[in-house]
Parts: C-alpha cells; structure tokens; sequence
C-alpha cells in the first residue's frame, strides 16, 4: 500500500518567524492610522488641526475667502485668515503695540442684559444695524458658503458651509442643530466688563456686543471653552491664525479704547513674531 503524505486544506505554506513578526508590526501601524483617519481626515502630527463638532472636515491649511484682519478695519469681511508674511506680522505688532494694559478688575454686576438682548438690530454706529436682520444672521451671512435661507425670507439662515478659522475645520451646518455654530465674541463682554465698559454708557456697549469687527462665527465648542477668557488664557486650537487672532483682539480694544492685561499683550505679541 502507498502511504501519501496528510494534505492540509486552506493553510498554505507557514510563514516563517522573521515574516510573523513583520506581519503583526505592520498591523501595529495600521490600525491607529485607520483609527485617526476616521476623526474628520485630520492631518497626523499637524498642530494646528483641532477635533471638533460633528459635520465638521479639517482644512486647517485653507482660509477660504477669509480675509486678513490687516485687510478689514471695520469686520464687515468674511473670516479670519492667516498673517503669514514677515512684513504683515511687523505690521501686525506695530497695532497691538498701541494697546494700553491695566490689571483686570472684578465682574461684579455684570450681566449680559447690560449690553442689551441679545443680537439687536438697532445696536448704534456699528456695521449692518437696521437692516431688519439680527446680528446672528448678518455674521453668518457674511461668513457662511452655501447659505440657504427660510422660506419666504431673506434673512433667517436655515443651513450654510463655514471655514471655521478657531478649530480649522470646515463645518456644515444646519438651524436644527443650532449650537454647532457660535458667534464668539473676540474681546469677551464680561473681560470688557472688567477691563471699563462697566463705566460706560448703555449704548457702546450694545454698540460693542453687535460690532462685526468683535463677532466671529466659529465652532460652538470651541467657543464654551472660551468663556470670558483673554489670549493669556485661550487660543484658537488652530495655530496658523493665532496671530490673527491677537491682531483682531488689539483692533477692538483700540477701536473701544479698552486696554488688555498685560500678560494678554505680551502673548499677542508673542503671537506675531515680537
């Protein structure tokens, strides 16, 4: 009788020890990478690129049609974009420099009602007041791509695409989920509190409240993080409009004459290269 050798079916041929090892080192590296490319295609080792809300894509590298805070004195352009250039950065400082310091003083008796309800239409000598749309819907129409509107009106938004410059990412929003989108406002209205517009009259702070150079849409997170928090204390996430940022910062104060705590100066003009 002839013996035959054991057959073994769907094995193959083992892989030798060296390759075992290749093998499982490889899946090592696989699975994190699949893990991170599921958080909304972030960019590994990229500092700037910030998890956030659902909806949300990063673009951390894509200003959109932003504009830079150099270019828009007034906030009645979109966005946030990056300073990048030596001589834009020198720039940069030369106006925050022009800021005054002081330490911050209590909040005592401070309430949002001070600076009138919330997103007036009627908020005096400031862009877009009168125009029969609230300042919510105004930032986010000067901000947002893609802005759908109420049926039947011109003026309440219902759905948009933003370039968020705090996080980075691009955000598709919709009225039903409101609070995924924020309008934060850059000097914080109970810092200004604390920094002297407890002193002053009713109407510039309403003015300050709805002044689209101090009111940026962002990640509505990002913006619960901030609280009344200056520059010393928070940063946008995304690092590229940092200086942006402190340059937007120092233009409401000047534009209000309110002075900043002097750890806040310092890291603005940190942020800018001084």
């Amino acid at each position: 009788m002839t013996l035959r050798a054991p057959i073994r079916r769907g094995l193959g041929s083992r892989p030798s020890p060296g390759r075992r090892l290749l093998g499982a080192a490889a899946l090592a590296l696989a699975v994190p990478l699949a893990v991170s490319g599921c958080e909304g295609n972030l960019s590994i080792g990229d500092p700037s690129a910030a998890p956030g809300g659902s909806g949300g894509s990063s673009s951390a590298a894509d200003d959109g049609d932003a504009a830079s805070p150099l270019d828009n004195p007034d906030g009645t352009k979109p966005g946030l974009a990056a300073i990048t250039s030596r001589g834009d950065r020198a720039e940069a400082r030369k106006i925050i420099e022009k800021v005054g310091t002081k330490g911050r003083g209590p909040k005592t008796g401070y309430e949002r009602d001070e600076f009138g309800y919330a997103w007036m239409d009627s908020a005096p000598d400031v862009p877009f007041a009168r125009n029969g749309c609230d300042t919510r819907n105004d930032l986010l129409k000067r901000d947002g791509e893609k802005v759908r509107y109420r049926s039947g009106s011109d003026c309440v938004i219902i759905s948009l695409t933003l370039h968020d410059p705090y996080s980075g990412k691009t955000i598709h929003w919709k009225k039903s989920h409101a609070t995924a989108v924020q309008i934060d406002h850059v000097i914080p209205l109970s810092y200004s509190w604390q920094m002297g517009s407890s002193r002053w009259s009713k109407g510039k702070r309403e003015s300050l409240a709805n002044d689209p150079l101090n009111l940026i849409p962002v990640d509505g997170p990002l913006n619960g993080a901030k609280s009344d928090s200056g520059p010393a204390s928070w940063l946008p996430p995304n690092k590229r409009i940092r200086c942006s940022y402190s340059v937007r910062f120092a233009q409401v104060a000047l534009k209000y004459d309110l002075p900043v705590t002097a750890p806040d100066k310092k890291i603005m003009l940190d942020l800018c290269g001084g």
